[in-house]
C-alpha cells in the first residue's frame, strides 16, 4: 500500500509537470523505469538485494525520495521517512545511506557529519539464534572475534539487534535476519572510524573475521 501511494504521488508530479492524463502519465512512467545500474555502483548495494529487500531497486526509490525533497533533510528525518514507506528497521539507514551517497550527499564510508564508517554482511548456513550467540555469548565469540568487546545492546529474545564497541573505541551496530530453519544473515555498520582508509581497512577486518565465523560454525 505505502508503495502504491509513493507512485500515485510520482504519476501526479509528471501530470502537473507536463500535462497529461493519469493514465498517459502512469503508461509513461512504468514504461520508463529501467534501473540505472550507476545508482546501485555508488549506493554500493545491488538492485536485486535491495528490491528483496524493500520492495524498490535504487532507481524508484530516488524518484520517491527525490519527490519528497528530501535532500536538505538531515540523514535522521530522511530515514524517519523512509521508515513511514514499510521499510524495514536495518533497511531504512541503508536505504538512507545509499539516496545520500546518490545524490553527492556523502562520500562512500563517510556520514553526514564528515566521519566515516563501513558496512558488511554475510550469510551463514544456521540458524538465527545460533548466529545471535556466536556474537553474545563470550566464550563463542573470543574465539573468532578477538578483543575486548562490551556488548552495549542486545535483542536475545528476538535475536534481531545488537550493538557494541571496541577497545579501539569505535562503534558496531549489527542486524540480524532469518532466512529460514537453518540459514540467517549478519549486517554490520562499524562507525566512528577516522578516515577512508581506515573504514577500508575494517572492511577488510570484517570480511576475515566473517571468515573466521564460518568456519566455527562449520564445525
Amino acid at each position: 500500500m505505502p508503495k502504491q501511494k509513493d507512485q500515485k504521488r510520482i504519476v501526479r508530479a509528471r501530470m502537473q509537470k507536463t500535462g497529461e492524463s493519469y493514465t498517459a502519465a502512469r503508461r509513461q512512467l512504468v514504461r520508463k523505469h529501467v534501473p540505472d545500474p550507476r545508482y546501485a555502483e555508488t549506493a554500493g548495494m545491488s538492485d536485486a538485494a535491495v528490491q528483496k529487500a524493500t520492495g524498490r531497486d535504487w532507481t524508484e526509490w530516488v524518484n520517491v525520495l527525490d519527490t519528497a525533497k528530501v535532500a536538505e533533510r538531515p540523514h535522521r528525518e530522511i530515514a524517519k521517512y523512509v521508515s513511514t514507506l514499510g521499510t524495514p528497521d536495518w533497511w531504512c539507514q541503508m536505504v538512507t545511506v545509499g539516496y545520500e551517497r546518490i545524490r553527492g550527499l556523502r562520500a562512500p564510508g563517510q556520514r553526514r557529519d564528515g566521519a566515516y564508517e563501513a558496512s558488511k554482511s554475510r550469510t551463514f548456513p544456521v540458524p538465527v539464534s545460533r548466529l545471535f550467540d556466536a556474537f553474545a555469548k563470550p566464550r563463542t565469540r573470543v574465539r573468532w572475534l578477538p578483543g575486548k568487546i562490551n556488548i552495549r545492546t542486545a535483542d536475545p529474545q528476538g535475536n534481531k539487534r545488537m550493538s557494541m564497541s571496541l577497545e579501539d573505541g569505535t562503534l558496531v551496530q549489527l542486524g540480524f535476519t532469518s532466512k529460514g530453519d537453518s540459514k540467517s544473515a549478519v549486517a554490520i555498520r562499524h562507525s566512528k572510524l577516522a578516515d577512508r582508509s581506515a573504514a577500508e581497512n575494517v572492511k577488510a577486518w570484517w570480511a576475515d573475521r566473517f571468515d573466521a565465523l564460518a568456519d566455527l560454525l562449520g564445525s
